[in-house]
């Protein structure tokens, strides 16, 4: 399974990497990225749930 955010879309509220830790990191732009190739089979609900919670819908889980 695999992470990605819109950086484009990405109003860098911060929520991801609240909820996905493992996943998502804010960069220095005050975006959020993720921070894996492949999300880690325990972290893939978290993944999923902020790609849920994302209210620019930024965040895409693919796999």
């Amino acid at each position: 399974m695999k992470a990605h955010v819109d950086k484009d879309t990405c109003i860098g509220c911060g929520l991801c990497p609240g909820i996905a830790p493992d996943v998502f990191e804010m960069e220095d732009d005050g975006k959020a990225v993720a921070i894996v190739d492949e999300v880690p089979t325990d972290s893939e609900d978290a993944a999923k749930e902020a790609e849920s919670s994302c209210p620019t819908n930024a965040i895409f889980v693919e796999g």
